[in-house]
């Protein structure tokens, strides 16, 4: 420091002195950031099956939707992927919570579980530590991936179940990501008639009128990609 005042004092200008800590380096916002998406990337890859691990949101819609709920999940809103079997929507819902986890959140906890999985828990003794206890951990995760919504025998255990759960993470304006093999609506005849079963007739009018608000429904089109040969 005495060397650069003796040199102020001579007349030299020795240029513009940057204290800051770069990006590779503790105090810079960037290095905290990459930090906190290893961390998210760590507990991404523990909640992802093996088969999912590389995956990428490559969907236009699934993209903007992770890119919302990296900035503010609690206006993000919820994602409905729809669509046949095989074409693509479990992998792009990993690749969105992927993607979510390499933005560095300061805030990453995720869950996902199938729709068969869930029940199988929220039953009696099908979770040690309780049913109660397993909805609300499921309710009120900020992160929630849920596959193959619908899947399960449409009961009225089944419909209060799904509604409790939609229901509070709806209120409380939690990010979800649902996939299902039915449509939300399914189109309609000239009388009205639905043109095949759908979300509504499957889980009821109260679930659907929810996921109807608080999803952007994305429909996935194309051939059953398990069943093509490379």
């Amino acid at each position: 420091m005495a060397g650069v005042q003796q040199r102020q004092a001579e007349g030299i200008d020795p240029g513009p002195i940057d204290d800051a800590p770069t990006p590779d380096e503790p105090g810079h916002p960037e290095y905290h950031r990459r930090r906190r998406a290893e961390w998210a990337l760590d507990r991404w890859a523990t909640a992802t099956p093996p088969r999912y691990r590389k995956a990428e949101a490559t969907h236009p819609s699934v993209i903007g939707w992770a890119d919302r709920v990296a900035v503010d999940p609690e206006d993000a809103g919820s994602l409905l992927l729809t669509g046949p079997t095989g074409t693509g929507k479990t992998y792009q819902a990993y690749g969105a919570m992927r993607r979510i986890a390499a933005s560095g959140p300061r805030r990453y906890e995720l869950l996902a579980t199938t729709a068969a999985d869930l029940y199988g828990r929220l039953r009696p003794n099908g979770s040690q530590a309780g049913t109660e206890h397993e909805l609300k951990r499921l309710a009120r995760v900020p992160l929630l991936l849920l596959d193959d919504l619908g899947s399960a025998k449409a009961t009225e255990w089944v419909e209060e179940v799904t509604y409790r759960l939609i229901n509070e993470r709806y209120n409380a304006c939690l990010p979800t990501l649902f996939t299902s093999n039915f449509p939300a609506r399914a189109n309609r005849d000239e009388r009205g008639n639905p043109l095949g079963p759908d979300l509504a007739q499957i889980l009821g009018e109260r679930i659907a009128s929810r996921l109807a608000e608080m999803t952007t429904v994305v429909p996935m089109e194309g051939v059953d990609r398990r069943r093509v040969r490379p």
